[in-house]
C-alpha cells in the first residue's frame, strides 16, 4: 500500500524517460503524450535547451530567497512585461498562487476605494487551482466538496454570457472580474469571439480588474504566446503557469496601472517563487519562442488537426462537436453512446495519453507535435471511440 496522500487516481504506469511528444514506461512501452502533463511540456518532454538549461544553472546557483535581489528573475519580469505589455511581475510555484497573489491584489484595490465586502465575479464551470481561496473562485461544485466553508467574496455568473456580467453593474462591492480566456478543465470551452473585449469594456465602465487566468490557454496552446492577444486586449491582471516553466514549477501573476500597485513590501511574497533555476528555464522557454516558429507550428497544426478529425472522426455519430482554438482541443460525445469516465484508461491501454472531463475528451499535445504524430493522433483517437 502506499504511503501517499490521495490526490487524483493515479493510473497504472510508471514513466521513466521522454523526449518531445512521447513517453517511455518502466517496461520500455512507447506512448503518445497528447496531454503534455496537463497543459505543462508545452515545448516536449527533455527539450535539448531546457535540459541544458538546467544543467548549467544548476551548477551554478538553486536557490537564494526573495531576501536578496535575484538576477534571472527580475530579466524574466521584465522579458515578460514587455512581452505581455504589463508594469510588474509577481513570480509563485504554480497558477494556483498566481491566482491568489491576483485575489489579494483586488482585496488591497477594494480597501483603496473603501470597499469593505468586496465581490470578484468569476465564472461558472471555472477552474482557478486547488487553495482554500481559488476553490472558492472556482464555479465547480466537485472541486468545492467537502471544504465548506469557502472564503467569501465570489460570485459566479454563467460563461460567455455578457448580461450576466452587466446585471452587477450597480453593485458597489463588485471590485473584479476573474476569466478564463478558454475554460480548460472544463473540456475546453471557447468563448464567442469577441467575449473578453465586452467584459473589458463593462469593467472599464464600472472601475473593475479584469484578471485573465491564463494558466492553461497562454504560452502558445492558443496559438497566441498569450491567449487574449487574439482579443488585442490588455488586462489589468494575467496569471502564467505551466508552460511558463515546460515541467519545473513557476507561476507568475502580472499586473498593470493601478493593480501593478497594490502589493507592497511585506504585502505578499514565496519562498521559492522566482528562483535563480526556474527563472533561468522560463528564459529559456521564452528564448524558444522568440526563435523556434512554435506559433507558427502550433497554428499549422491545429488545422491539420481540424480538416483531418472532420474527415475521418466526425463522422462517427459519438462525436458530438469538436471545440478546439489552437493545440487547446476538446471533443464533445455523447454520453448515451459512450461511457467517457473510462477512456482514460483505454487510451493508456491503446499507448495513448489523454484527459476526459464530462462527456469530453481534452487534447493538450506538446507544440512540436509534427504532421506524422497527428496522423497517430487521429489513428488512435478513432480506435478509441469507434469500438
Amino acid at each position: 500500500m502506499s504511503n501517499l496522500m490521495s490526490n487524483y487516481y493515479p493510473l497504472e504506469v510508471t514513466f521513466s524517460k521522454g523526449y518531445g511528444c512521447w513517453l517511455t514506461d518502466t517496461n520500455g512501452h512507447e506512448y503518445l503524450d497528447a496531454l503534455s502533463g496537463i497543459g505543462v511540456v508545452n515545448l516536449g518532454h527533455c527539450h535539448p535547451a531546457i535540459t541544458d538549461t538546467i544543467v548549467e544553472q544548476s551548477k551554478q546557483l538553486l536557490h537564494t530567497s526573495n531576501v536578496y535581489r535575484i538576477g534571472n528573475q527580475e530579466k524574466l519580469a521584465t522579458r515578460l512585461c514587455n512581452m505581455a505589455n504589463m508594469d510588474k511581475a509577481f513570480f509563485s510555484n504554480s497558477g494556483a498562487e498566481a491566482n491568489e497573489a491576483a485575489i489579494k491584489i483586488t482585496r488591497l484595490y477594494a480597501r483603496s476605494k473603501k470597499i469593505q465586502n468586496p465581490i470578484v465575479l468569476t465564472a461558472n464551470q471555472s477552474f482557478h487551482g486547488r487553495t482554500m481561496t481559488t476553490i472558492s473562485a472556482t464555479g465547480q461544485n466537485k472541486v468545492q466538496e467537502g471544504f465548506a466553508p469557502l472564503m467569501s467574496g465570489f460570485v459566479h455568473v454563467n460563461f460567455d454570457d455578457i448580461r450576466a456580467i452587466k446585471k452587477f453593474s450597480k453593485n458597489k462591492d463588485v471590485v473584479a472580474v476573474m476569466v478564463e480566456p478558454v475554460q480548460g478543465e472544463a473540456g475546453v470551452i471557447i468563448p464567442k469571439n469577441d467575449y473578453l473585449n465586452k467584459v473589458q469594456a463593462v469593467c472599464h465602465k464600472n472601475g473593475w480588474l479584469l484578471i485573465l487566468d491564463g494558466v492553461q490557454s497562454c504560452m502558445g496552446r492558443t496559438g497566441k504566446l498569450f491567449a487574449h492577444q487574439h482579443n488585442n486586449i490588455t488586462p489589468d491582471i494575467l496569471c502564467l503557469a505551466k508552460g511558463l516553466g515546460n515541467g519545473v514549477p513557476i507561476g507568475a501573476c502580472l499586473a498593470k496601472g493601478i493593480a501593478a500597485k497594490m502589493l507592497t513590501p511585506g504585502t505578499h511574497g514565496s519562498t521559492f517563487g522566482g528562483n535563480p533555476l526556474v527563472t533561468a528555464v522560463a528564459l529559456s522557454v521564452l528564448n524558444i519562442f522568440e526563435n523556434d516558429s512554435i506559433l507558427d507550428n502550433v497554428f499549422l497544426m491545429s488545422k491539420y488537426f481540424e480538416s483531418e478529425f472532420k474527415s475521418k472522426i466526425m463522422i462517427l455519430d459519438v462525436v458530438k462537436e469538436l471545440r478546439i482554438k489552437g493545440l487547446m482541443i476538446g471533443i464533445g460525445l455523447d454520453e448515451n453512446i459512450i461511457d467517457c469516465s473510462k477512456l482514460t484508461q483505454k487510451a493508456l491501454d491503446n499507448k495513448l495519453l489523454i484527459n476526459t472531463t464530462g462527456n469530453s475528451i481534452r487534447l493538450l499535445p506538446p507544440l512540436i507535435i509534427t504532421k506524422d504524430e497527428i496522423d497517430i493522433l487521429i489513428k488512435k483517437i478513432f480506435k478509441l471511440i469507434n469500438t
